[in-house]
């Protein structure tokens, strides 16, 4: 069975899918009666197939890592192939290969609004379902920022005898309401738009308008306040915005949002993106396992939590507290101007304090303690 792949959606040609015929019981009580993986691999995994890298990737993202993440990537980088077995797939509930309400039902049509609910769990149960596939023995790094983030922290509690570091970027250890309120922003947004038809809208007929509204308010959220009006802030005696408006009496602001918007309808179904914000809104690490602190407490690989300074949407703070509360934590500040998604736009400036820490979880194993906030200034180097 091929997987509909939304509006306009063409997959890398370094894409494979790989096709999981047993039901999967999701955490919320429903089934999947099987399912499809969009994934992408790089390098070779080594004869004792104990050298893998799981990347995985943001909200709206591809298993194109070396695209988006492309400053960690390389010889003699964070994420070497030439070194590393990295594997990075397209989460279930997405449309860039991955089984999700655009895909095949298997009445014949597609899934849509049936498509059952998701969690972040479920999305990273299948994926360690592919890790077994390939042969994975062990994972010397799960790697991840956003939504990624929260995978990341999910494969360390969920697979822990086969994961041996994780790195946690720009995430936290549960959904706040704050993030919660910007997704239902987003619903809201997508309920608006006649089209939508609460959910159940045919694919050659689809939401553009409240699916490109709602992509413009996670713009806003993914940006801080300083990079937009560096960019596009008022110009000392001008009525208008710096920066290329769509026409001379607009503010060029308008114009980003415009264009994110109108570009993201393109290559996004809007099921696909209510099922992904509503899996992020359940993620909660400490449902099921006694709390967040205790959850936390119970890791014990080495773990690189890394924060990007004018995060607005997931801030510091947040990856403060997965600091203080996991054991053998380490970390790092990036200095960004852009928001959230510093960490994409900002990668070059953590990647060699990932590389680094990649060499000293590798000779510490899962039982050192990393040095805490004295080292922090250093490490950040």
């Amino acid at each position: 069975m091929s997987e509909a792949r939304g509006p306009s959606i063409d997959l890398s040609p370094g894409t494979r899918l790989w096709r999981c015929e047993t039901p999967m019981a999701l955490e919320l009580g429903q089934t999947l009666p099987e399912y499809t993986l969009g994934y992408r691999s790089w390098g070779r995994l080594s004869a004792q197939r104990d050298n893998a890298v799981i990347v995985c990737h943001a909200l709206t993202g591809s298993a194109n890592a070396d695209e988006w993440w492309q400053p960690l990537f390389g010889a003699g980088k964070a994420i070497d192939p030439e070194r590393d077995f990295i594997v990075c797939s397209n989460a279930l509930g997405s449309c860039y290969g991955s089984t999700g309400p655009a895909s095949p039902h298997p009445d014949g049509g597609h899934w849509g609004a049936r498509f059952p609910k998701l969690t972040i769990r479920d999305q990273v149960r299948a994926q360690m379902a592919l890790a077994d596939a390939l042969g994975i023995r062990r994972i010397k790094l799960v790697i991840g920022g956003s939504m990624g983030g929260l995978q990341t922290l999910e494969w360390a509690l969920l697979d822990p005898e086969r994961v041996e570091s994780i790195a946690v970027i720009a995430a936290s250890a549960r959904h706040s309401a704050w993030c919660i309120s910007w997704s239902e922003a987003q619903r809201l947004s997508l309920r608006a738009d006649p089209k939508f038809r609460d959910g159940h809208y045919p694919l050659d007929d689809t939401p553009d308008a409240g699916l490109g509204a709602a992509r413009a308010i996670a713009m806003a959220t993914y940006r801080s306040p300083s990079s937009l009006d560096d960019r596009y802030g008022r110009a000392d005696g001008a009525t208008v915005f710096k920066g290329q408006a769509k026409r001379p009496d607009d503010f060029a602001v308008r114009g980003w949002m415009q264009h994110h918007a109108e570009n993201f309808v393109r290559r996004f179904d809007a099921n696909c993106y209510v099922a992904l914000i509503d899996a992020m809104d359940q993620h909660d690490v400490g449902r099921g396992r006694g709390g967040v602190g205790a959850a936390l407490a119970g890791l014990r690989q080495p773990a690189l939590i890394v924060a990007v300074s004018s995060d607005g949407l997931y801030p510091p703070s947040e990856q403060e507290l997965l600091y203080e509360s996991i054991p053998n934590a380490r970390y790092l500040q990036i200095d960004s101007a852009n928001g959230h998604d510093g960490f994409l736009i900002d990668a070059a400036a953590m990647e060699r304090s990932i590389a680094q820490f990649r060499g000293d979880a590798a000779h510490t194993g899962h039982e050192a303690r990393f040095i805490n906030a004295t080292e922090v200034a250093s490490y950040v180097g």
